[in-house]
């Protein structure tokens, strides 16, 4: 898998160099907040698995529902949100941002979390697992994003 992607301007560019790990639909209030819309869809993958073609995105610290932050890089021009570091996952693993993919349906959610803040209108769709707030990982991740997640993270999933 060679997904490339990148800011609206097209100053930054950015390639993934393996498939995602997992991606989240996730509907808290924090991420309608920041994208304007009803939701944000994130791919979960290796920060060293987004090799930058083109560009250098900038370091914002936003609020998160879970109360710890991330830290969202934007395109230093337009100021597209390109991936976000959230205190969980550490920086070794970024979301990237689904919708600045150049084929965003490339990657459709593995689950929907935070559905307790869902908009009424959005509906979910059948047989994607949905959780009120977010999910057991134990439970939801391959034994190989667990193996991958641990590796980025430097210690247990």
């Amino acid at each position: 898998m060679a997904l490339e992607g990148g800011c609206a301007c097209g100053e930054v560019r950015y390639r993934l160099m393996s498939a995602p790990m997992f991606v989240n639909c996730c509907h808290c209030t924090s991420c309608q907040t920041e994208t304007g819309s009803a939701f944000v869809v994130n791919a979960m993958i290796e920060a060293d698995q987004v090799a930058l073609l083109n560009g250098a995105p900038e370091p914002v610290v936003t609020p998160s529902e879970s109360g710890k932050g991330q830290t969202v890089w934007r395109c230093p021009s337009c100021r597209v949100a390109l991936w976000s570091n959230y205190a969980g996952a550490g920086p070794g693993v970024n979301f990237v941002r689904v919708g600045t993919l150049d084929d965003s349906a490339a990657c459709p959610p593995d689950a929907h979390i935070f559905t307790r803040s869902k908009l009424p209108w959005v509906v979910l769709p059948e047989g994607t697992p949905a959780f009120e707030i977010f999910y057991d990982p134990a439970t939801q991740w391959s034994e190989t994003t667990k193996a991958r997640m641990e590796a980025a993270r430097g210690r247990p999933a």
